[in-house]
């Protein structure tokens, strides 16, 4: 599932409030300045700090 380029314009990181990066195949938000990541479920994102996952994930050895 696709977000509205629309949406995406106006989407930011809630915690320095700068811009994200959408993952379409992995369905994240990703900032890489702050290293977090934010979910999307079912085709909205999730923009809460609390919920964010640390970016990148870690690979398993």
């Amino acid at each position: 599932m696709s977000l509205d380029p629309k949406l995406l314009e106006v989407l930011a990181c809630p915690k320095d409030k700068g811009p994200l990066t959408y993952l379409e195949d992995q369905q994240v938000l990703v900032n890489e300045r702050c290293g977090l990541a934010y979910r999307i479920d079912d085709g909205i994102p999730v923009m809460l700090i609390d919920e964010a996952i640390t970016w990148p994930p870690a690979t398993a050895e």
